[in-house]
């Protein structure tokens, strides 16, 4: 099973692949907001991906128009809702200071 780590704190769980970037963040302990309940209508579950991206899920446009909302967008940006995990070890960052201590 592959292995999702959250920056800062670095909390990780390993989850089936398919599983979402926001599901990952609960398995781990990791308060990643998601305000929409999780149905892509939001930013608030935005993350930036610094390793593993290829493993994840294509980008779809929806996801893609959303993200255009979200504060400090990068070109590592996801939505953790939409994000699915594939076979490889994926290192998320989470931006701003919304991990719980």
């Amino acid at each position: 099973m592959p292995k999702v780590t959250f920056l800062p704190d670095g909390k990780s769980a390993e989850v089936a692949a398919g599983t979402s970037i926001l599901d990952a963040a609960e398995a781990a302990g990791v308060d990643l907001p998601s305000n929409c309940g999780g149905v892509c209508a939001c930013t608030t579950c935005h993350v930036w991906i610094e390793r593993g991206e290829a493993s994840l899920s294509e980008l779809e446009d929806r996801e893609d128009d959303k993200l255009q909302e979200a504060a400090g967008l990068t070109a590592h940006s996801r939505l953790g809702c939409q994000a699915k995990v594939g076979e490889d070890e994926v290192l998320v960052r989470i931006p701003g200071n919304r991990i719980k201590a």
